[in-house]
């Protein structure tokens, strides 16, 4: 079977099968696996295929048709430019989430202490310290698959060996939000943060069972439930940033594209100042910063 044939029968088959965007799918799935990109696709669309590529095509057809994402099927996914290991149990890098990282960047200098919260991959604090300077980071998740994600790909892209008991660049810790700080992951016992980010679960209980079935049947409900309104883990954030952030510093959240003014107002009545909602390129509201007053008593 030729290149542009498999490309076909794969878009075809994605498309029958309800999967957005079935197209780029193809064309990764080509990539990935048969080594082609798009370019070779248009300048070699008669190339035979080896059956062994064939066979390995196949079998990811029907994984996907199952609708396990990709990024699972792969372990892999690109995030920031970088390529993160992904495995079940831990959420998937979105592209949204690039806007919370990149926001941050603006405000970072170097040797800034950021603290990530609800880290899963450990995509945005991982990003945030391959593109900063001497900044050393904590990252800290309530699920210890993910943790142990975590610090496999700060191993593996930043290329420092991780030490629960070494905090020199980057550590990741097991536990509930701020409570993973017990002030002995810091050997200068320094607990304030200059930067506190976060991706914590903001899905509405009620939403998740009409998410699509790659969100809703493979990725882990702990990492996408925010209760009732999608607000309660946003809301433990808030409360407890106020002890871990140095006065003048930031706190970045990510959002639902409509709980914009919900969470700007949560930060307001918290004393948070120059409060602002930060839009994705679709033009929906993608992340939510606020600072901490530097007169602040």
């Amino acid at each position: 079977m030729t290149v542009k044939e498999i490309y076909n029968r794969i878009t075809q088959e994605l498309s029958r099968a309800g999967i957005d965007d079935a197209t780029s799918e193809a064309g990764i799935i080509l990539r990935e696996t048969a080594g082609f990109t798009v370019t070779d696709m248009h300048m070699r669309p008669d190339t035979e295929l080896d059956e062994s590529v064939l066979h390995t095509i196949e079998t990811i057809i029907s994984r996907r048709l199952m609708r396990e994402p990709l990024q699972y099927i792969y372990g892999r996914w690109n995030f920031m430019g970088l390529d993160f290991c992904v495995e079940k149990e831990v959420l998937i890098p979105r592209s949204d989430t690039e806007i919370l990282v990149e926001s941050a960047l603006k405000e970072i200098h170097d040797g800034m202490r950021i603290l990530d919260l609800c880290t899963g991959t450990g995509c945005i604090l991982i990003s945030l310290l391959k593109y900063s300077n001497g900044c050393p980071g904590v990252g800290v998740d309530i699920a210890k698959k993910a943790v142990e994600l975590a610090r496999k790909n700060s191993e593996f892209i930043l290329g420092c060996d991780i030490d629960e008991d070494d905090a020199t660049q980057v550590q990741f810790l097991e536990g509930d939000l701020y409570k993973a700080l017990d002030g002995s992951y810091d050997n200068s016992g320094e607990e304030l943060f200059d930067i506190i980010v976060s991706n914590p679960p903001y899905i509405k209980t009620d939403v998740i069972s009409t998410l699509e079935p790659e969100v809703k049947g493979f990725e882990p409900v702990l990492a996408l439930d925010g209760g009732s309104d999608g607000l309660d883990i946003i809301r433990r954030i808030i409360a407890g940033a106020d002890e871990h952030l140095i006065k003048g510093g930031s706190l970045f959240i990510e959002i639902g594209y409509d709980q914009g003014d919900a969470v700007s107002r949560l930060l307001t009545d918290a004393g948070f100042i120059d409060v602002e909602v930060i839009k994705d390129y679709a033009g929906l509201d993608r992340v939510v910063r606020g600072r901490r007053p530097i007169l602040q008593k």
